[in-house]
């Protein structure tokens, strides 16, 4: 067998967007069409969907500050639609695409699979909690049971169709930095004191927190839970538990993989989807739930705990630094030579 290297094509704007992926992006524009109506009801005065004596009514400019936060993030699923599918979306700085992609499949991930477990357990008779939070990490009746099965039921189509346009999308542009096995990538920028063996290991030590305080909560300790925490312990509260601890080993387990090649025999792929899925859903909902537990959070049992900061602002950190890894490693590998195809001899 011979193998040549050559330099990665350049990437041309189509002329014309496949069916499928003009059937994809109308999806995820839809899908937006609910979560985004709702929002704007809300900030305008309306009580659709939010019952009386919820704690959403308490502090209106909270509420209409973090509803407008949360109407810009959703509507950049639609510019991110459009961005996946027309031709000057090919032309786009590519940090300006990762970055909110990323975040996107942070915040979407925990949801998809997260809500249909909930749903799961329910159907088999266990007890769940009010699903208000991606992450069961705010309980309390506060919405409208109908609403929670027309925003997470239109962030799982989100997540679909996003998700499968991001990949057809990065193929097009980046196939050839995930071309190959674990065992044929360079080795000149992983010697001992190389950054990414160091942010892969900073990483994976500092997982040990939040895992730690997770594998307490799931294990029926209430250190470092707050009252309404304790008292909102159900089997949707331990099924979510066990989740968080997935997406910390799916991060670390991707970091240290691209960082310290192990696995020679693994994809490439398997590793960067492992630090991209498991890097946002740490950084991104550890960020998001310590922005919410420190936002106008007046009832005492509802106020985080140091435990409670210390999870989320840890994972969040860890989190970052294999999306720093990821990055680093995608941008090394997208200026380098790749292989051909292999020919017989």
């Amino acid at each position: 067998m011979s193998q040549t290297l050559v330099p990665a094509p350049p990437v041309t704007a189509p002329t014309d967007t496949p069916r499928s992926r003009r059937a994809l992006r109308t999806l995820a524009v839809l899908a937006s069409l609910p979560y985004l109506t709702l929002k704007i009801a809300w900030i305008a005065g309306s009580h659709i969907g939010i019952p009386e004596g919820s704690s959403l009514l308490d502090h209106r400019g909270t509420m209409v500050f973090a509803n407008g936060l949360t109407l810009l993030m959703d509507a950049s699923v639609i510019v991110l639609a459009l961005l996946l599918t027309r031709p000057w979306g090919l032309r786009t700085p590519a940090w300006l695409l990762a970055l909110p992609m990323w975040t996107a499949t942070g915040l979407l991930t925990p949801i998809m699979a997260g809500f249909p477990l909930q749903l799961l357990v329910r159907a088999l008779g266990g007890s769940v909690d009010d699903p208000s939070s991606g992450s069961g990490d705010s309980g309390g009746a506060f919405l409208d049971d109908w609403v929670f099965g027309v925003v997470y039921g239109g962030f799982i189509l989100q997540g679909l169709t996003l998700g499968a346009l991001f990949v057809l999308y990065a193929r097009d542009r980046w196939g050839h930095v995930w071309r190959g096995r674990v065992e044929d990538l360079p080795r000149t920028a992983t010697g001992r004191r190389s950054p990414q063996r160091g942010a892969a290991l900073t990483a994976a030590l500092l997982a040990l927190v939040p895992l730690a305080m997770h594998v307490l909560w799931i294990s029926g300790s209430t250190v470092g839970l707050n009252e309404e925490r304790i008292e909102g312990r159900t089997t949707d509260f331990y099924v979510l538990e066990a989740l968080d601890m997935v997406y910390l080993a799916a991060a670390v387990a991707g970091g240290l993989l691209l960082a310290f090649r192990w696995a020679p025999a693994l994809s490439v792929r398997v590793p960067l989807a492992l630090g991209w899925l498991g890097s946002g859903a740490i950084a991104c909902w550890g960020g998001w739930l310590l922005l919410a537990s420190v936002v106008g959070v007046d009832d005492i049992a509802r106020q985080p705990t140091a435990g409670m900061l210390l999870t989320y602002s840890v994972q969040m950190i860890a989190g970052i630094l294999v999306a720093a890894l990821g990055a680093s490693f995608l941008k090394e590998r997208a200026g380098a030579s790749v292989p051909a195809p292999r020919h017989p001899a």
